[in-house]
Formats: C-alpha cells, sequence, structure tokens
C-alpha cells in the first residue's frame, strides 16, 4: 500500500514521497517507464505528479531541447523529446537537474507531460486527494478589504512590501514590472528598497528589448512565459548567471525570486522579492506570495488599465481631450462651447512630394511634419486635435484672455515656419500653410451612435482652414483673421477676402516669421491683393 495520507497545512507546501511497489507510465498501448522507485510530488494548488528515474525510463530520449522552464520551488526544468512507435513527441518529458532544496527528491527523475495518449498506472498505490487547502491570514485580508484603497501603483508597491513585512516574509527589495500600452514608454517598473524613503519608479522605451541588462535577465525571462525564476545567494554552487545576482550580492541579499504577475489578458508582467534572512525565503512564505499573486496582479491592473487608457487617448486625441474623455464626456453631443484660436497647419506640395520622393520616404517626411507642428503647439499651450490627411488642427483655449489665445497661436505659428525652414536645409518638402482664427466653437463629441470624434465645430475652425488655403494662392505662409494683427508681428494687410464655403468676406493679414527661412520668402513675391 502508498504512503499514509497526511493532512496539508494552510502553509504553502511541497512534498515528496516514494510509491511502494512497481510504478507504469504508458503513452497508448506503450511503455514508456516502469521502475519500483518512483515517487509523488504533492504540491499546493497542483496535481499529484508522478517522477521516474531517468534509469528506469524506457522511451527514447533526445538531448536536453531548448525549452527550460523556471520555478521558484523546483529550479530549472530540463525538457527532452520523446520517441515512441516512431512518432517525436516534442518536449515530451522534464526532469531538474540542479532542484532546489525543497525538491532534492526528485532530482535526476524524470516526468511525464500530460495529455490525452498518456497515463500512470501505480498498482495498488493511490492518491491523495488533490489538495484545495488555502491559504488565509492578515495578508489576504488586507488584499481583499483594503490594498484597493491605494491611490496610485507606487502607493500599491509600499503598502504591498510593507504588509509582506509584518507578515514575517524577510524582503529587503520588492519589484513590479508592468507592461504598458504606450506609443514611447514599454511599461513601468517600480522598485521598492527597505530603509529607502521613496521608492523608484522607471517608465524605460522600447529599447530595452534590446538593452544588455534586460536581455536574459529574470525580468526577461518572466516576461516571455517561462515560469518563475529562484537562486539562493552566497551559497555553494552558486551559479551568479543574472548581473542582478551579483548586485544584490553585494548587498547582502540572500535569495532572490521573480515571479509572474498574469493580467486577465493575458499579458506576462513580473514581480521579483529579494531577501535579506540568513536561510533566505522559507518554502510557506513563498507560497504565501505565491497564493496571493492572481490578487496582486488585479489591483497593479485597475492601475495599468487606467493609466493605458490615458496614454492612448492622450497620444490620439491629446492632453486636454483625454482627460475630457476619461473624465465621462463620452456620448454624443456631450462637450462645451468655447473662445478660442484655431490653427490649421497644412504641408505644401503634399501630391507632389508622393510621388517624388515615394511612399516610404514621403511618410517619413510627414511624421517629421506632425512632429515639428505638434512639438510646438504644445510648448505654446495648445493642443493637437488630430492630423487630417496631410493637414493639422490645432486649438488654443481661452482660458480668461482671448489676446492671449491669440498671441500663443501666433507664436507657434511663426515658430513652426521658422523650424520647418530650417529643416528645410537637409529634407526636401518642408513647407507649410497656416491658417489662425479666433472665436466660439464646439469643442466635444460629434458623430455616430457608435463612432464619434472629440472636435472643434464652428465658423472660427471653417475659417482657419479657408485661411490656410488662401494663404497657398497668394502666397503667404501664415493667414490669420486680423484680430491677429499686433505690433510684434510684422504682417500685411490683405483686406477683406472670399473664402470657400464662407458666407461673408473676412479681413485678415499675412504674417512673417522674425526668423528667416530658407525657403523662397513667399510673402515678398506675393501677387497683389
Amino acid at each position: 500500500m502508498g504512503a499514509p495520507i497526511r493532512e496539508f497545512s494552510q502553509d504553502y507546501q511541497i512534498r515528496i514521497d516514494p510509491i511502494d511497489g512497481v510504478v507504469r507510465a504508458w503513452r497508448d498501448g506503450t511503455l514508456l517507464a516502469e521502475s519500483a522507485q518512483a515517487k509523488v510530488m504533492y504540491e499546493t494548488r497542483l496535481p499529484p505528479t508522478i517522477y521516474f528515474p531517468l534509469k528506469d525510463v524506457r522511451a527514447d530520449l533526445s538531448a536536453p531541447s531548448d525549452l527550460q522552464t523556471f520555478c521558484p520551488f523546483k529550479g530549472t526544468a530540463t525538457y527532452r523529446d520523446m520517441t515512441v512507435d516512431g512518432q517525436t513527441v516534442p518536449n515530451g518529458t522534464w526532469s531538474y537537474d540542479s532542484p532546489l532544496p525543497e525538491s532534492v527528491g526528485i532530482g535526476g527523475y524524470v516526468g511525464f507531460s500530460r495529455d490525452d495518449h498518456t497515463r500512470i498506472d501505480l498498482g495498488e498505490n493511490a492518491l491523495e486527494d488533490e489538495t484545495s487547502s488555502h491559504i488565509s491570514g492578515p495578508l489576504v485580508d488586507w488584499l481583499l478589504r483594503e490594498a484597493w484603497r491605494s491611490k496610485t501603483p507606487e502607493d500599491l508597491t509600499v503598502a504591498l512590501s510593507d504588509k509582506l513585512l509584518e507578515n514575517g516574509i524577510a524582503i529587503s527589495r520588492l519589484s513590479v514590472m508592468i507592461w504598458s500600452l504606450h506609443p514611447q514608454i514599454a511599461g513601468r517598473h517600480y522598485i521598492w528598497n527597505k530603509g529607502a524613503e521613496e521608492i523608484t519608479t522607471y517608465a524605460p522605451s522600447y529599447e530595452i528589448y534590446d538593452h544588455p541588462a534586460f536581455v536574459g535577465s529574470p525580468l526577461d525571462h518572466v516576461s516571455k512565459g517561462l515560469g518563475g525564476v529562484r537562486q539562493k545567494i552566497g551559497v555553494e554552487n552558486d551559479e551568479d548567471r543574472y548581473p542582478i545576482i551579483r548586485d544584490l550580492k553585494k548587498e547582502g541579499a540572500t535569495d532572490y525570486v521573480a515571479m509572474p504577475l498574469q493580467f486577465s489578458d493575458g499579458q506576462t508582467n513580473v514581480l521579483t522579492l529579494t531577501c535579506d534572512h540568513p536561510d533566505g525565503f522559507t518554502t510557506p512564505n513563498l507560497g504565501l506570495v505565491f497564493e496571493c499573486s492572481a490578487i496582486i496582479s488585479r489591483l497593479f491592473e485597475v492601475f495599468n488599465q487606467r493609466e493605458n487608457a490615458q496614454g492612448l487617448l492622450e497620444t490620439y486625441v491629446g492632453k486636454r481631450t483625454g482627460a475630457r474623455v476619461l473624465g465621462g464626456d463620452i456620448r454624443r453631443g456631450d462637450g462645451d462651447e468655447i473662445d478660442a484660436a484655431i490653427m490649421f497647419c497644412d504641408l505644401r506640395e503634399s501630391s507632389r512630394l508622393v510621388t517624388d520622393l515615394g511612399q516610404s520616404s514621403y511618410i517619413d517626411r510627414l511624421n517629421l511634419f506632425f512632429e515639428t507642428v505638434t512639438d510646438t503647439v504644445q510648448e505654446h499651450g495648445g493642443e493637437v486635435l488630430k492630423f487630417i490627411g496631410d493637414a493639422v488642427l490645432a486649438v488654443f483655449p481661452d482660458d480668461g484672455s482671448a489676446e492671449k489665445a491669440r498671441a500663443d497661436a501666433m507664436e507657434s505659428a511663426r515658430e513652426i515656419v521658422a523650424k520647418l525652414g530650417e529643416l528645410s536645409h537637409t529634407q526636401r518638402g518642408c513647407d507649410c500653410s497656416i491658417g489662425l482664427a479666433y472665436g466660439r466653437v464646439t469643442y466635444g463629441n460629434v458623430g455616430s451612435r457608435e463612432r464619434l470624434d472629440f472636435t472643434v465645430i464652428g465658423h472660427a475652425a471653417n475659417v482657419a482652414a479657408r485661411l490656410g488655403d488662401h494663404g497657398k494662392k497668394v502666397g503667404h505662409r501664415i493667414v490669420a483673421t486680423a484680430d491677429f494683427d499686433v505690433p510684434a508681428c510684422k504682417t500685411t494687410h490683405l483686406g477683406s477676402v472670399e473664402l470657400h464655403n464662407v458666407r461673408d468676406p473676412v479681413a485678415c493679414i499675412a504674417v512673417k516669421s522674425d526668423i528667416a527661412s530658407p525657403v523662397d520668402d513667399l510673402a515678398e513675391n506675393a501677387p497683389p491683393t
């Protein structure tokens, strides 16, 4: 008969028991292994797993494959292909050739991947029921009842670290790496160190994926879905295979764990724990964190979803507009009537550039134009609402001073012309036409019931676009309504002009940038108006 059944405690546990008698593993009708020295591993939350001595495996096994996974309790798993009846079963077996102390009993033993074709014949033995024990206590209570009160992911990281210490888990460092959905930021890395006054937060760019410090690191391994990583520090046969281990060793660390934090969409993030207790992490303490990892993931996921939403909205509709949408302005008709200066900036001779440069080079040039305009607008307090083909629509809201809104828009326009002029030394096709107008517009949601656009609608927006077109015809890069005429600008009065789809003539001026542009000065060669 098998070993007597023993009750699992509420601690996370790993137990390895010998199995009496002969145990066999079969794949369909073919014998894979037969042994009187087989063992069973019981692990909290997992089904019992049968391991056979390598010498008793009859199936033809390959050399170790490229696949490796990591378990903080068992170590590095090595996989081998298995040939059965002339057919290859990729990564059909695994083994822990250098298991961690908790699992030393299965060193040199082999497990078979579970599938519909594989069965284990235990003879007269019976396995214990899968443990469904749960780990509960102050940490779980805090996660379920109070952790949600944290206002930021930084606050949550600090609070979680403090609670782990309160629960007897000897951590000296804790970090959380959360991947994000942002055009420039790959993710956010929150690092807590015991004794430090403040948490450290990094926002690495996408270059992190090729950075030597990241490639092959525990963060890299775990993020790829290869399981957890654990390494004892400062013990005999210490491999120090990760650079961070050498750094932590200098700080007196004794144990290191990196474990996955799974989000509901399948994204794998990383939680790392570093121990400074002489004996390292205990299995119950480490198991407690593993049991709680799903709850910890959900808490960080809430923060991440909001940051992703905010980042995407700011990317596609701008910071001011994104805040409005996140604040609840999401229904058709939601919005306000505001006074604002409107800019419409158009890339000149776009059609010819496509033909002359080719599609790929044209897109590069268009992106350079958009970047120049957007950065300049934002530097002067404006916001780019959208890109319309090869044009930019920007708004400078009147926050109490119409004069300032017009001045900000005007200075932005003049700088755009100057910057594009400088770029034209090396980049062909960097020229623009800008229209400026001021007035009351509707700033909000328009569209169908299911597809909305947050934009500005009104007479000023229409006039700005038409003035940009008019500037192309009369040879001026910046044309504005007459109320933009200020002593600081060198202007030419164009009189009242007829604009397409604008009912009444509009009094307007042409504006020259202070900084001379290398591009031929259109204003000096403009036809009479």
